[in-house]
């Protein structure tokens, strides 16, 4: 149920792009970039909720590199500053982040990418 919850919030998150909730900073970083176009938004979903969620990802959805690590980092940012998650602590969240990108990286350089 808390995964639905999650899953949902999300959904509403990057479909309005949180502009009334962002910095102008995450949010020039992420028009400059495409970020919100680079990524299919199911493989988006799975990646967040496993960063806000689970603290897991599946080999998968390590697609996740394909939005850039400026485009990572400044979607994390930008989904912390909503009100929905002000009770998720940013140093857990950006640790997460951190390892979860850091694991798929891994996974798509490496010469035997498991299945």
């Amino acid at each position: 149920m808390a995964s639905l919850n999650v899953s949902s919030v999300l959904v509403v998150l990057f479909l309005t792009c949180g502009a009334i909730m962002a910095t102008k900073e995450n949010d020039q970083i992420i028009k400059e970039n495409n970020c919100e176009s680079k990524m299919g938004l199911p493989r988006v979903l799975e990646a967040f909720t496993s960063i806000f969620n689970t603290g897991s990802i599946y080999n998968k959805c390590c697609e996740l590199v394909v939005l850039g690590k400026v485009c990572h980092s400044a979607l994390v940012k930008r989904t912390l500053e909503n009100p929905l998650f002000k009770d998720l602590n940013p140093n857990t969240i950006t640790a997460k982040s951190i390892q979860i990108w850091n694991n798929c990286l891994a996974l798509i350089d490496s010469p035997f990418p498991s299945t």
